[in-house]
């Protein structure tokens, strides 16, 4: 069993940032993919940014590609989500999830296993 925390959420202007990060426990990692998502309000669920917790490989969406980095700590068992250049279209509740390989869609939700309860992002113009 992964549990996953996630905190940093909050209310910012546009063209600010923030730090979202998430506390993953319970098993060890090597083996795994963490992952962001987010969802919007009368929205579907969507893919943010990944990252290998073995290796480090990242992924990106293209709507966070330049903006958004993805990075892990291994020695502290977190996974960090820098967003920069925030626009009013970030807002959204944002999961960390954690997926087992093999993985071979990182931005596909159905290929992670276990979710945090998610943390709210609000970027007002």
């Amino acid at each position: 069993q992964v549990q996953l925390v996630e905190s940093g959420g909050g209310l910012v202007q546009a063209g600010g940032s923030l730090r979202l990060s998430c506390a993953v426990s319970g098993r060890t990692f090597s083996r795994y993919v963490l992952g962001w998502f987010r969802q919007a309000p009368g929205k579907e669920r969507e893919f943010v940014a990944a990252v290998r917790w073995s290796g480090g490989s990242t992924y990106y969406a293209d709507s966070v590609k330049g903006r958004f980095t993805i990075s892990r700590e291994n020695a502290k068992n977190m996974v960090y989500l820098f967003m920069n250049r925030l626009k009013p279209e970030d807002t959204a509740v944002y999961y960390c999830a954690a997926g087992e390989y093999p993985i071979f869609r990182e931005y596909a939700e159905q290929e992670y296993d276990y979710w945090g309860q998610g943390t709210q992002v609000t970027v007002f113009s």
